[in-house]
């Protein structure tokens, strides 16, 4: 059982779902950054940040050429996809920055030795957030560095995946990510290094999400705090839901998608809960003659687009984003729960609003939820 079934069982509560049906008429070609899919909560702003090494980096030049153009691709597809200007030189080696005295966010450990010049500052748990795929772009060897942190017995490096530049994923893993933050927290004392790859997306939202579920932070002052030590660009909108998400019982909203053709050969949706780099077959119904997808999704909005025979494509007649820099335009869906009886609509509204915080009673529900989650495995 993970984490977030086990949130489902936590509770007795009858769980009403509710149908929401898009019907697409029509098709319009147009082409599509994979990489875009950014929502209004994190609208594209000017904000420029650099990942480089200072006082406290590990250089690395071996194939500083080779890494500095991985860099440069890597640093492009963040500013794309996170909405911010946005760069990270891996050739400069480990970079990071004291949030509080025991909580530091910064990026990937690169080599073994990165692991002992993070004992020399106290630290004594290494989370780390990447995926394979991050570290095998930059010809990471995790299993070296957890090896050697393992010898040397004062150190614990642990692994919870989130995926890169996905702040739904992001949403959805946080209460497991942070259940097993708050439990290595509290086993192993001293300093905790949190890390993504750049350390600029996923590891400051978790560190955020911390300071606002754990430490007592309002989120506006966890996040003024952070920005203080660290220029990055934690996704907020990820963290407000994620905590409306464990205080509403993860409650869920049927959706209906349906696509009008029975003359094409396929038809398949990109976005919504699953990323713009995954698609999702929708099913043709024989006796209607249409294309159709049901699935289970946590209130909120979600952007998504049509691939129909292998084309791109978005329906007019549905609701629309406004067009982007490079004039691409998604599909969007708001879902809500629509019982007026559960009361968890009050509850995501404020938890979801500009400035939330949590009642003493809210953030001990969500702590007495991260001690009794299940482990996942890593």
């Amino acid at each position: 059982m993970n984490c977030l079934q086990y949130l489902s069982s936590l509770r007795s509560c009858a769980v009403q779902f509710h149908d929401f049906k898009c019907n697409p008429r029509k098709t319009l070609p147009c082409s599509v950054n994979m990489m875009g899919g950014i929502s209004s909560g994190d609208a594209p702003r000017s904000l420029a940040v650099k990942a480089t090494s200072g006082s406290t980096s590990s250089a690395k030049k071996n194939d500083s050429e080779s890494e500095g153009k991985k860099s440069e691709i890597y640093s492009h597809n963040m500013t794309e996809a996170m909405g911010a200007v946005l760069t990270y030189r891996h050739d400069l080696g480990m970079n990071y920055n004291f949030i509080g005295p025991d909580l530091i966010v910064g990026s990937c450990l690169q080599s073994p030795e990165d692991v002992d010049k993070l004992r020399k500052i106290g630290v004594k748990t290494i989370f780390c957030l990447q995926q394979d795929p991050d570290l095998e772009y930059f010809g990471v060897d995790i299993g070296a560095i957890q090896d050697y942190a393992k010898e040397c017995g004062d150190i614990e490096h642990i692994r919870a995946r989130i995926r890169d530049f996905d702040a739904f994923d992001l949403r959805m893993r946080l209460p497991a990510v942070l259940s097993k933050l708050y439990k290595a927290i509290n086993r192993n004392g001293g300093v905790t290094y949190i890390h993504c790859t750049a350390g600029l997306g996923r590891a400051p939202a978790v560190a955020m999400a911390y300071m606002f579920w754990v430490q007592g932070y309002k989120l506006s002052d966890a996040h003024t705090e952070l920005l203080s030590k660290r220029s990055c660009f934690p996704k907020l909108e990820a963290i407000k839901n994620a905590t409306a998400d464990i205080l509403t019982d993860l409650k869920k909203v049927a959706v209906t998608l349906t696509w009008e053709d029975n003359k094409c050969s396929s038809v398949e949706v990109s976005g919504l809960d699953i990323g713009w780099g995954q698609r999702m077959p929708l099913k043709f119904d024989k006796e209607h003659g249409l294309w159709k997808l049901q699935r289970e999704l946590p209130e909120g909005r979600y952007e998504y687009k049509y691939i129909v025979d292998g084309e791109w494509t978005y329906n007019e007649y549905e609701l629309v984003t406004t067009p982007n820099k490079d004039g691409h335009v998604n599909n969007f869906i708001h879902v809500v729960n629509s019982d007026p009886t559960s009361g968890y609509g009050a509850v995501r509204k404020r938890l979801t609003s500009d400035d939330p915080d949590l009642t003493n009673e809210e953030r001990m529900k969500i702590r007495q939820f991260l001690e009794s989650c299940p482990d996942e495995e890593e």
